[in-house]
């Protein structure tokens, strides 16, 4: 079968691809086509700049980032190896600049996302031709402004990407049942409860008022929760937006596309650690088994340990995911799963068992195919395996404003992980209430997981809801275990208490 390659690879360059796809075939991956382009370092820059997309719509706020890569790369603070798009056939970009084993690295690299983003559950319904809908997003902007002026659109651009993420992440795995033709509408004010049959002058003893009353504010209470709006607390609040937002069609029409690239990168963020780790599991394999010469395994060891090496306070998501992959692996391959092993409590046995299973390339296929990050880390991540690789909490200690270690707790270690996972590490907030007070004003609630608000955050949220929806905003949120509504009403912010 013959590889899609850009032309302007190199012929060695464009011969390693060929040879690397080949490696990767036979290792068992499936993935979409790969076409690699090769780029100088302010090139790759600005489609990092862009999100991979150069072809998106223009904003301020991608000329930001563009200045951010390109300081930090003149100043040797950071530099660009590879950028890898979820696109079928899927684009990566190369650096022009590196070294030929760097490439070798990145191209092995890019077939093990490739591979991910192929097959994992999660990306299932991700639009596979992208690139061609970021360039229709571009265009539809372009026109817009055009019609309504340069300052028009992009303030409006800036209030929607400010809440690109009030999504459900879960949504487009949810299947809801259709609704049922809208029926006459009811007053009520107007509701009786049925009364029993009874003999007349049985009546007042089988009907009294008492009754009739209680069931009546019953039936009334129903019918009012039915005409809820929503009629059910909705979580994908953008979508809620543009249903009911008093919108022009073209602001609609940009908030749509906000929600669209939303939605297409939500993956990337709920399976970074699994991502990388699958990636970097199968370029180490590459590398050390069939790419890598004599000369050049140095070189590939230096540039591996740096990128799998931790920064203080912060998690190395190719570190974590490769580790786990790999601790995976042996443990199914040693059989050391199952009821018989999670109650061995001898530590000696536990050290020596080994079954022989043989199952562990199988597993990790699996575990790539359906797992997300916070169902990895909480279906695998072990006491052992932090043990061994030394993890910890730490927290910020103000007298010596130094990081310092907070906990070794196996327990701990794990809730922390998972609260900066679930959600994408974000508040989980839905729409409550589109008719407040019936005065058609927006609540909201913040569900109280134990990631707070940010206050400033989330008088800025409110202020651009606001702006969207037209009329004032208020959500619920939980401080210090004490209820609490924030407010904004166009032109200022309250706090107060609920009861």
């Amino acid at each position: 079968m013959t590889s899609w390659f850009s032309t302007n690879l190199s012929p060695e360059l464009a011969e390693w691809a060929e040879e690397i796809r080949e490696y990767a075939v036979d290792f068992g991956l499936d993935f979409f086509e790969v076409i690699f382009e090769l780029l100088d370092s302010e090139q790759i820059n600005m489609i990092a700049a862009y999100g991979g997309f150069p072809t998106r719509y223009p904003h301020w706020r991608f000329g930001m980032q563009f200045e951010e890569l390109q300081k930090g790369y003149i100043h040797g603070l950071q530099k660009i190896y590879e950028l890898v798009i979820n696109n079928d056939p899927c684009y990566a970009y190369l650096q022009r600049c590196n070294h030929l084993v760097d490439q070798k690295l990145v191209m092995a690299h890019v077939y093990g996302h490739s591979d991910f983003f192929k097959n994992n559950f999660w990306f299932s319904k991700t639009n596979r031709k992208m690139m061609d809908e970021f360039a229709n997003h571009g265009i539809r902007v372009r026109r817009y402004i055009e019609r309504h002026g340069l300052e028009t659109v992009e303030s409006f651009l800036d209030t929607c990407l400010s809440l690109e993420n009030l999504i459900d992440i879960h949504a487009p795995f949810i299947v809801r049942e259709r609704k049922h033709e809208e029926e006459e509408p009811v007053d009520p004010t107007r509701v009786q409860a049925p009364r029993l049959r009874s003999k007349s002058y049985m009546d007042s003893f089988i009907n009294p008022p008492s009754y009739l009353e209680a069931e009546r504010a019953r039936l009334q209470s129903e019918l009012e929760n039915r005409r809820r709006f929503p009629q059910r607390p909705e979580r994908d609040i953008l979508q809620f937006l543009i249903e009911n937002a008093p919108l022009e069609r073209w602001q609609r029409d940009i908030l749509s596309m906000i929600r669209e690239e939303a939605y297409y990168f939500a993956p990337q963020a709920m399976t970074k650690i699994m991502n990388e780790g699958w990636a970097s599991y199968w370029h180490s394999r590459m590398m050390t088994e069939k790419i890598c010469s004599a000369a050049e395994i140095v070189d590939y060891a230096d540039q591996h340990s740096r990128t799998m090496g931790r920064q203080p306070g912060q998690l190395n998501p190719y570190k974590l995911g490769v580790e786990l992959f790999r601790d995976i692996e042996e443990r199914w391959d040693r059989g050391q799963f199952g009821l018989e092993w999670e109650e061995c409590r001898s530590e000696q046995a536990r050290s020596e068992w080994d079954t022989k299973a043989g199952l562990g390339r199988e597993k990790i296929f699996q575990v790539r195919t359906i797992y997300n990050d916070v169902t990895f880390i909480d279906e695998f991540l072990t006491e052992d395996f932090c043990e061994r690789h030394e993890l910890f909490t730490y927290t910020f200690d103000r007298q010596t404003r130094e990081d310092v270690i907070e906990s070794r707790d196996f327990q701990e270690i794990k809730r922390k992980l998972l609260d900066q996972l679930t959600n994408l590490g974000q508040p989980i907030i839905f729409v409550e209430d589109g008719n407040y007070k019936n005065r058609g004003e927006l609540y909201l609630r913040h569900e109280d997981t134990g990631l707070p608000l940010e206050p400033q955050s989330a008088r800025d949220t409110l202020t651009h809801l606001s702006r969207v929806w037209g009329r004032p905003v208020h959500i619920e949120t939980t401080v210090e275990k004490r209820k609490k509504l924030l407010s904004y009403d166009g032109s200022r912010h309250e706090e107060k208490l609920l009861r």
